[in-house]
């Protein structure tokens, strides 16, 4: 069985159903579930998903701000089209702000979240080659990045590496096809999970930069 299966939540367990439809709805657009430039039907998502149109809604509104989803008068809603030019922008960002989360992370994780972080640094090194998909291995990249930035334990910094965060796993699923291997892209956490769960804090800022600068060099030698 594969021991990522169990890893933990990265939020809230019990959220509203706004919050519930936008993660769902976002992370859909995240993995290209929803297509780049596909049509967004409110009515059809409320009913695959299990909400209320309002819920669903309140969502879209928040995927615009996260520039997910855009709205046109009288043509609707889609999923916005993936920019590569944005690529240098976001990663300037995340480049600045994943160091400082890691660091944060390695300062002021409680004892419990060193142990979840530890917990999963093993269980992602335990996986063999080909034990799991790409698009599958993506998925466990975006929660490894929400563990550290919620063990940062500063909600703004949090929310606002999250966005830009999931613009770079989404530009990085389109290209995934060409992208000869993510094993090693993911196994990088272990030894960022490990530095971070050990307090070691400029060890943990110097690989979160090489995590980030890593990603955009594999992304520019396949576009």
């Amino acid at each position: 069985m594969n021991a990522l299966l169990a890893l933990p939540q990265t939020e809230d367990e019990a959220p509203s159903q706004a919050e519930a439809a936008y993660r769902q709805l976002r992370d859909k657009l995240i993995m290209l579930e929803i297509r780049p430039g596909e049509p967004i039907n409110e009515g059809q998502l409320a009913a695959e998903l299990g909400f209320g149109r309002t819920p669903v809604r309140e969502a879209i509104k928040r995927l615009e701000v996260d520039h997910l989803a855009v709205s046109y008068p009288r043509r609707g809603t889609f999923a916005t089209n993936v920019d590569f030019t944005e690529l240098a922008d976001v990663s300037e960002i995340r480049e600045l702000l994943e160091p400082l989360a890691a660091r944060r992370a390695a300062k002021r994780a409680s004892e419990s979240m060193r142990r979840e972080l530890l917990r999963v640094a093993e269980a992602i090194a335990e996986l063999g080659p080909g034990q799991a998909e790409s698009r599958e291995l993506m998925r466990y990249d975006l929660m490894v990045h929400r563990l550290i930035y919620k063990a940062a334990a500063n909600p703004h910094l949090e929310s606002t590496l999250i966005r830009y965060d999931n613009l770079a796993t989404r530009i990085w699923c389109v290209v995934l096809d060409k992208v000869p291997s993510v094993s090693g892209h993911i196994t990088e956490h272990v030894d960022l999970l490990k530095a971070v769960a050990d307090g070691d804090a400029d060890k943990a800022a110097e690989l979160a930069l090489h995590h980030v600068t890593s990603f955009e060099e594999t992304i520019r030698k396949v576009l």
